[in-house]
């Protein structure tokens, strides 16, 4: 893709959004993407594997060998057309609907990968939420917990229970993004919250690297994903990463490499507490 494409429409969609109405439609299925076995015999959950990044990661594991369980909120087209993906790659695939910003659902989601699939050895925590707002005043508690409870409580929820089938080898990676390193001004909570997955991310590695348990981060600049047309008014859409240093946004299967670079112990055995950044060319001192 040349460093300058930027054509996004102006565009809206309901929450949380569907990969079927955007245009144009993301690229998201790894298509080209050839696997080496980095991956085979595990079990992996990836949490918002329903479209966007985590579609990307759920395919890019399954043309690696992993078998994959899909945990997501409501979108059921989106997240059957993931798991036919990682079904044509010879793998199962196991769709877990339900509410992740409850620790009930957290623990389901970890419960029936366990069940259905037998094990688990790689979770991918994914599932956001953002509100853009043009100042403080406007963040309601409501979204603030909202916020809070999507974006960083499941993360803790959904790795508390995994840890009981987690071990040597494991692999826990977490979605971050650029907004967590440099802030935005209307995503604060947003922001706030993707700060504390950093954090969250750091504390775990230290915590669980006598367990031989890797915890590593990806933090990723603008990604045209469904969150993107359900969140943004149409005419930030319209220029939806075009201030980034390629002059655009990434797609999500530019992205999930990241995810199964940390999820391989052969490629990044030696790491962890990381944050990766694929952000498009900016940098940031620190």
């Amino acid at each position: 893709m040349s460093t300058s494409e930027q054509e996004f429409p102006a565009q809206s969609q309901p929450r949380p959004g569907s990969t079927e109405d955007m245009r144009p439609r993301p690229r998201d299925a790894m298509e080209g993407y050839v696997g080496s076995g980095k991956l085979a015999g595990k079990v992996a959950l990836v949490t918002g594997g329903d479209s966007g990044i985590g579609r990307a990661v759920a395919v890019g594991f399954a043309k690696e060998g992993a078998d994959v369980a899909i945990a997501y909120l409501s979108e059921h087209e989106d997240a059957e057309r993931t798991a036919q993906l990682v079904r044509a790659e010879g793998r199962r695939a196991v769709k877990i609907a339900g509410d992740l910003s409850v620790e009930a659902g957290c623990v389901q989601a970890v419960e029936r990968t366990v069940r259905e699939l037998g094990k688990l050895d790689v979770l991918v925590n994914n599932i956001a939420y953002q509100a853009p707002t043009e100042s403080l005043e406007e963040i309601t508690t409501e979204q603030l917990e909202t916020t809070f409870r999507t974006n960083i409580f499941s993360y803790f929820w959904v790795t508390r229970a995994a840890l009981a089938h987690l071990g040597e080898g494991s692999s826990i990676i977490n979605t971050s993004s650029i907004n967590g390193l440099r802030g935005n001004r209307s995503l604060v909570d947003y922001s706030a919250t993707k700060g504390a997955v950093n954090a969250f991310t750091y504390a775990m590695a230290q915590q669980l690297v006598e367990r031989g348990i890797r915890v590593n981060a990806v933090a990723p600049g603008p990604v045209w994903t469904p969150l993107i047309p359900s969140t943004f008014p149409e005419e930030k859409v319209e220029q939806f990463g075009a201030d980034q240093p390629m002059g655009r946004a990434a797609q999500p299967d530019e992205v999930a490499p990241s995810y199964i670079f940390f999820a391989s112990d052969a490629l990044s055995g030696y790491y962890s507490g990381e944050v990766l950044a694929p952000v498009g060319g900016e940098t940031m001192p620190g």
